[in-house]
């Protein structure tokens, strides 16, 4: 297969852009539906993959760079799926790149040519781990990039797993150790202790109960790395090393600290040199973990700091207990982010404490945090924290200050608007490259588009697709772009029913659709319904409807739907505003209706329900 459609494709872009023959078009769908079906080889990769139906739909690129031939999958809305590349022009393709909402999240390559991948990468936000599989049981066996996060997270997840071959991949290998340079008795010292790992690893596996499969890592722990220079105990070469480094895991609702011990520095690799401990089974000392540090701590002192976990992972355990809009969730993660070890740990802990101060105050009932939130930024501001945070915090202050205005009994909207778009507009100013910059962007171009200035609303949204492309707000934006821009062109439109079947707008050609988005929580759209079926009845099979909720309970549709009898089909994935037929056309709002034409394109992307009936006289005439 892969031979022939490389023929077929090598050729360049005029096949895929010119009229194919019905022969060459079977083949590049036959190559897009194998493409999406092959699965990453390791497991936890998340990346996009499209429905069955939606597959049909996507879209074949061939590109040629010198001997290098490369086909991309792009899905109907025009973000990338997969991109399988030959890089060596042999005919047989030797990398696979997977992506998610956009951007390549994983890569699979074949380094040897033998037609199966060796070495596999996480990249963006999908990590930074590089592996190598030499065997070639499909398994990592060594590693060429690994942080120390990504260390721990792996000791986990053999630990969970019983996984000794997973386990020896992290675990300091005796040649790695020459290498280090040690002086002769710290060399000694740590070969004794990678030696025992293996064992010691094996029992712990069995014994231990509480780290399962489906536990979860959630974060890394250790204070900061150290350097042990050149010198340090007849050491010939600079080490870095973190001593007492763990994982804080959860299980369910119980969260537990992993013991990993000693991290050391191979290259651009982290490795382990003992096996994992939980604290509540670690015999001896925390102590004991200082394996390299030049000045030991007391027994007082690492009493202190085992006490420090044990109090952070019950506050973690209690903050399980209340509701996301508690503000004694707050309390708890101003505390946890206080006794914070590191840097991005603290960082994590104050932006949950901002989101829940800032959802408190947009549930409206408690308007009091408006003051905790603007604290915050103050103090993370004085403390000169990293900008981003300040930036985090910063946002979600504008959106909570507009919602509390926006409760007002006597609230001038108009006025309200204003000053939020003046604020958005200035956020922007401050932080330019800020994730929450995108949403400022999409809301700038959501407040555009309601104040009928659309030219203006797709400049923003243009931006938040151009500079920000692989967030959920380019997602809006890019559909609101195509929405705008809709009239007169063929629309992709496509989704689950309630029932679990594909349905596609393609299926319906040859009649007029109309295309109503609505919920149960919207007054207006459900008052459209009325309407809709006397139009259904009246215009028998020249005319239909395909709604797509917008509610987040699927039980909240299928109840309605039930209990009122509406004869036409109906979308629904989860997500709300934000699930997938929400974002191919950039849906802001309910009720909001296209009206199609037999041929598939549309001819009214903002129609009423008065309008409707005018309109099907004109297109069924």
């Amino acid at each position: 297969m892969k031979r022939n459609l490389h023929s077929v494709m090598t050729s360049g872009l005029v096949i895929f852009t010119v009229a194919m023959s019905c022969q060459r078009l079977q083949a590049a769908t036959a190559f897009v539906e194998k493409a999406l079906r092959r699965m990453p080889m390791q497991e936890g990769v998340d990346y996009d993959q499209p429905s069955a139906a939606d597959i049909e739909n996507c879209k074949l690129v061939a590109k040629k760079n010198g001997n290098q031939v490369g086909w991309i999958v792009e899905a109907p809305n025009g973000l990338l799926l997969r991109n399988l590349i030959d890089t060596n022009g042999d005919n047989i393709i030797d990398q696979w790149r997977y992506f998610k909402d956009g951007v390549e999240v994983y890569r699979e390559m074949d380094t040897r040519y033998t037609g199966k991948a060796d070495e596999f990468r996480w990249l963006h936000q999908g990590g930074s781990r590089w592996g190598v599989d030499g065997d070639g049981d499909g398994k990592i066996d060594q590693w060429k990039v690994l942080s120390p996060e990504e260390t721990t997270a792996e000791s986990v997840a053999a630990l969970a797993n019983r996984d000794t071959a997973r386990f020896a991949s992290v675990l300091l290998t005796p040649r790695e150790l020459a290498a280090l340079g040690l002086g002769d008795e710290k060399a000694k010292q740590i070969g004794l202790q990678i030696e025992k790992a293996d064992s010691a690893f094996r029992v712990a596996a069995a014994q231990q109960t509480t780290i399962i499969p489906s536990s979860r890592w959630v974060q890394f722990t250790g204070g900061r790395p150290s350097l042990m220079p050149a010198g340090t105990d007849g050491a010939t070469k600079d080490l870095r090393v973190y001593d007492n480094a763990g994982a804080t895991v959860q299980t369910g609702g119980r969260f537990v600290h992993l013991q990993i011990g000693t991290l050391v520095q191979v290259g651009d690799v982290w490795k382990v040199i003992e096996a994992p401990i939980l604290d509540s089974k670690r015999e001896t000392p925390l102590v004991s973990g200082h394996t390299f540090s030049l000045v030991s701590a007391s027994n007082k002192d690492a009493e202190a700091q085992q006490g420090l976990a044990e109090e952070t992972l019950k506050q973690m355990t209690e903050l399980e207990k209340y509701d996301p809009l508690d503000l004694r969730r707050a309390d708890i993660l101003e505390k946890l982010a206080q006794q914070a070890r590191t840097v991005a740990d603290r960082a994590m802990w104050y932006q949950q404490m901002a989101d829940t101060l800032s959802s408190a105050v947009q549930s409206g009932n408690a308007p009091s945090a408006i003051k905790r939130l603007e604290s915050l930024q103050e103090f993370l501001q004085k403390n000169k924290t990293d900008k981003a945070l300040v930036a985090y915090v910063r946002f979600r202050t504008i959106t909570a200050e507009h919602s509390q205005k926006l409760q007002s009994p006597k609230a001038d909207y108009a006025k309200i608007q204003t000053e939020f778009n003046k604020s958005l507009e200035q956020f922007i100013a401050d932080y330019p490259s800020v994730p929450d910059t995108a949403e400022a962007m999409l809301q700038l171009g959501i407040a555009r588009e309601f104040d009928a200035q659309e030219d203006d609303a797709k400049k923003w949204y243009t931006r938040t697709v151009s500079e920000f492309g692989g967030t959920s707000a380019a997602l809006k934006a890019r559909g609101a772009i195509l929405r705008l821009d809709s009239v007169g062109k063929t629309i992709f439109l496509s989704g689950k029913s309630i029932t679990g079947e594909k349905l596609l707008l393609a299926d319906y050609r040859g009649r007029v659709v109309l295309i109503h988005y609505w919920a149960t929580w919207s007054e207006p759209s459900k008052r459209d319904l009325a309407t809709l079926t006397q139009l259904v009845t009246k215009y028998g099979p020249q005319f239909t409807v395909i709604g797509v909720s917008l509610d987040n309970s699927p039980k909240t549709v299928s109840d309605f739907l039930v209990a009122n009898k509406l004869p036409w089909a109906h979308i629904h994935e989860e997500g709300g505003m934000d699930s997938p037929p929400a974002n191919q056309l950039g849906i802001l709002t309910a009720p909001t209706m296209l009206l199609v034409n037999q041929e598939g394109k549309v001819v009214n992307r903002a129609i009423g329900a008065a309008e409707i009936e005018t309109e099907l006289k004109k297109l069924l005439r």
